[in-house]
């Protein structure tokens, strides 16, 4: 039997010393290329790589998009939109969008076209706008489930990675034979701390631009209903125009 094995940790260093041989192995993961880490972190790091790729392209996906709809429609714009469907009535809102472009005005002209001229009535506004909603909720919240599902399952794949490597270290500590080869045993470890560490990135890669993205599709989803409220308060306007002698 061994006398005494001991692991000593540093940010760059993983080493292991063993005093009955005097032997002293080092792991600098500064040295180390990418295929070296990924060979020294063991399975877990592929299917982690493979997560970070989907979630960097998702991410890159969900930032031109909002960008664009930022562009294309800006807070002047918006505001613009309200004013205007706020004292317009649903049929000449309609006519006056015409083929504008514009996230906000798409939907303010398609709930108008809807209508059909027709004084709207609280129910059948509710409806319409409702339907017109889950129609762009699917943009707007597109590839939300993926990213979530990566800020949960990276963290979790990193400790199975974690967990074979330590259990690869006591195999080898337990093997009645004593260890006769400190480095496959810190070789376990530092397979253990690439994963968990690894998966831990992945997380937080994905955690900033899926909270960034989820406060952009609650915004937008609350600018939604702030324009079905101005296109009810113009049809309002409308009736009672019409009913005055």
């Amino acid at each position: 039997m061994f006398e005494r094995f001991s692991i000593v940790f540093d940010f760059t260093l993983i080493a292991a010393e063993s005093q009955p041989f005097g032997m002293r192995y080092h792991l600098d993961l500064m040295s180390l290329n990418l295929i070296d880490i990924f060979e020294t972190g063991g399975w877990a790091m592929y299917p982690l790589a493979a997560l970070s790729v989907v979630s960097v392209a998702l991410s890159i996906e969900r930032a031109l998009f909002w960008l664009g709809l930022r562009r294309t429609n800006g807070r002047g714009g918006f505001v613009k939109l309200l004013t205007k469907a706020r004292s317009t009535p649903p049929r000449e809102l309609a006519a006056t969008l015409g083929k504008r472009p514009g996230f906000y005005r798409r939907f303010a002209r398609d709930l108008c076209s809807r209508l059909d001229g027709a004084s709207p009535t609280e129910t059948r506004l509710n409806a319409i706008a409702q339907e017109l909603i889950e129609r762009d909720r699917t943009a707007i919240e597109r590839f939300s489930v993926t990213l979530s599902t990566i800020i949960t399952a990276a963290p979790m794949i990193g400790i199975l990675g974690t967990v074979t490597g330590i259990i690869r270290s006591f195999e080898l500590l337990g093997d009645g034979g004593g260890v006769t080869d400190p480095t496959a045993v810190a070789g376990g470890v530092a397979e253990a701390l690439l994963t968990t560490a690894f998966g831990l990135m992945v997380a937080l890669l994905t955690l900033f631009p899926f909270v960034w993205s989820k406060g952009q599709g609650d915004r937008c989803l609350g600018r939604l209903e702030a324009v079905v409220a101005a296109v009810a308060a113009g049809g309002e306007d409308s009736v009672s125009q019409m009913s005055d002698p």
